[in-house]
């Protein structure tokens, strides 16, 4: 998504000492956020994955030349926990509660019910946006075929192997990164308004290899998913309402091959 090097100078009990000892000041606490985000962007983590699958032998592309199921489901969900765990400790550095950030106050199945509730509606939401795209912009539809469709084809495993992804990696890791960063934009980087624009370019962007139209179409449901969190304070609803559109978009590819 070693991140562990990231912090090994200093156990959890040091960290919360260095970051709620002594007043920093403005652009100290900004400079610690910035840092937090790149941190927990999954960007340095992945990358520092990627080599070490590599170097441990696991090839990151088929005989093909597509991308490789195997590489891309254990780095993901290798990234996943470890983005959880570091984005725990960095939460709990600053003294603030990670049930606080991601479940907030409000009922449990409440929240997840709405998030299923809202999978419809993500759903024909893309679809309208990606039909827009496509017939009054048609040249930002520049991937024919989708790279990670592809590795949703192949048979039974292939799709649940990617269903799992989708879920975990996509659903879970990414609201809850997007929650944690919006906190940080929250407090020290031009408040929230400014978060969902830069955190929804940004996601959007992140998934360019998709083609242009998935760029800009998952950029909205960035904002959307930014928005709700923001509204509800809790991270249910956008987990669920994301990893239902993403089982759906699998289930999509499985029986239409895309």
């Amino acid at each position: 998504m070693p991140l562990s090097g990231a912090i090994s100078p200093l156990d959890s009990d040091d960290v919360g000492r260095t970051l709620s000892g002594p007043p920093s000041t403005p652009g100290q606490r900004r400079a610690i956020a910035v840092a937090e985000l790149v941190l927990c962007s999954s960007v340095p983590t992945q990358l520092l994955l990627q080599a070490a699958l590599v170097a441990a032998g696991l090839p990151a592309r088929t005989a093909a030349g597509g991308l490789s199921l195997p590489f891309v489901v254990t780095m993901t969900l290798a990234d996943t926990v470890l983005l959880i765990l570091l984005m725990v400790v960095l939460t709990r550095a600053h003294g603030d509660s990670v049930s606080e950030l991601w479940l907030g106050r409000r009922p449990v199945v409440k929240e997840a019910l709405l998030g299923l509730v809202l999978v419809p509606s993500i759903f024909l939401l893309v679809v309208l946006m990606l039909t827009a795209v496509r017939l009054f912009a048609p040249t930002l539809h520049n991937i024919e075929t989708n790279p990670l469709e592809e590795m949703a084809s192949g048979g039974l495993a292939n799709v649940m192997a990617f269903a799992v992804v989708g879920i975990l990696a996509g659903g879970v890791r990414e609201e809850l990164q997007r929650a944690f960063m919006l906190r940080r934009f929250e407090q020290h980087l031009g408040g929230a308004r400014v978060g969902v624009f830069v955190l929804s370019v940004a996601f959007g962007l992140g998934h360019f290899v998709q083609g242009w139209d998935a760029a800009i179409t998952t950029g909205v449901l960035g904002a959307v998913w930014a928005v709700l969190y923001l509204r509800r304070r809790s991270s249910l609803a956008p987990v669920v309402s994301h990893a239902g559109f993403n089982s759906l978009e699998v289930l999509r590819i499985a029986l239409t091959g895309g």
